[in-house]
């Protein structure tokens, strides 16, 4: 199910990357859908690459990258700007994954 999820999130932030490229509506949605884009592909592409060994620590990096990246992107789409309150949420969460990660890797 991990890699399922990554997958879908990869491609999601590849589609967000192309859209921010190619068609935002001015310079910081362009900028909210690339830090978004790039933040959830790079965790997607993580939690393939633990998912063996650190499944919880893999689960937390898509749900924090799926957090973080999406309301960048619901802002860019044009959700009210306070939902930039709720990223940092996200960016919490993809750093206790992180810190789990790195916390079972030095237990194994």
């Amino acid at each position: 199910m991990i890699g399922i999820l990554a997958a879908i999130s990869a491609a999601l932030a590849v589609a967000a990357g192309a859209f921010g490229a190619h068609a935002a509506a001015g310079e910081q949605q362009a900028e909210w859908l690339r830090t978004g884009g790039l933040y959830q592909l790079i965790h997607a592409v993580a939690a393939i690459a633990i998912m063996g060994v650190a499944r919880g620590p893999a689960l937390l990096l898509l749900a924090g990258s799926a957090i973080f990246a999406l309301t960048l992107y619901a802002m860019a789409l044009g959700a009210p700007r306070w939902l930039g309150a709720v990223t940092p949420i996200g960016g919490t969460l993809l750093i206790g994954g992180w810190l789990w990660a790195a916390w079972m890797y030095a237990k194994a």
